[in-house]
């Protein structure tokens, strides 16, 4: 295989979900959403006028980073910490009753380094109601964490997470079930 030639990289088929002047708009807002400036209720109060589905009693704390809010859903009661990452080029679901901790990285996005163009690759992301994922942990794209899962700090997560369990390591491996 030859090197990738990245000068004929072509992602003009991307659909990025609203117009260049609502991302421009979404851009100015991400910079309080994304400072130290304490206030989760208005962080929610931009991603919804954004197009987030944001449920009750969520909070959002400094420093989250979202690509694209109208790629976005978080169930009621959920807690995003600080320095969170949400790189939603596809959906990211979160449910109810979640903990996403400071510092994790979310991605949806990838690039396939088979393919001599580097080509993008989307795929969505699930946390099921009830999860935890731990401080700077990593998540894949195309990854589901099921219902009361665990990821614990620092874990890389590249395949699905079955429910009620507790995935640690990197790879992310089994370390038990969650009673």
């Amino acid at each position: 295989m030859t090197h990738q030639r990245l000068g004929d990289y072509d992602n003009s088929w991307f659909l990025r979900g609203r117009p260049r002047h609502v991302e421009a708009l979404w851009i100015l807002a991400s910079i309080f959403v994304s400072s130290s400036i304490p206030g989760s209720g208005l962080r929610c109060w931009f991603l919804r006028r954004f197009g987030a589905v944001i449920g009750d009693g969520v909070v959002i704390k400094s420093r989250v980073r979202v690509k694209f809010p109208w790629r976005l859903s978080v169930g009621s009661n959920s807690w995003i910490g600080e320095g969170v990452w949400l790189d939603n080029l596809a959906q990211i679901d979160i449910g109810s009753d979640c903990c996403v901790s400071q510092g994790v990285y979310v991605c949806t996005g990838n690039h396939d380094w088979s393919s001599e163009t580097f080509d993008l690759v989307t795929e969505p992301v699930s946390i099921r109601d009830g999860c935890w994922v731990g401080a700077f942990a990593r998540i894949a794209p195309g990854v589901t964490l099921g219902v009361d899962a665990v990821v614990a700090m620092g874990g890389v997560i590249v395949g699905n997470v079955p429910a009620s369990t507790v995935f640690g390591g990197n790879p992310a491996t089994l370390i038990k079930a969650r009673d």
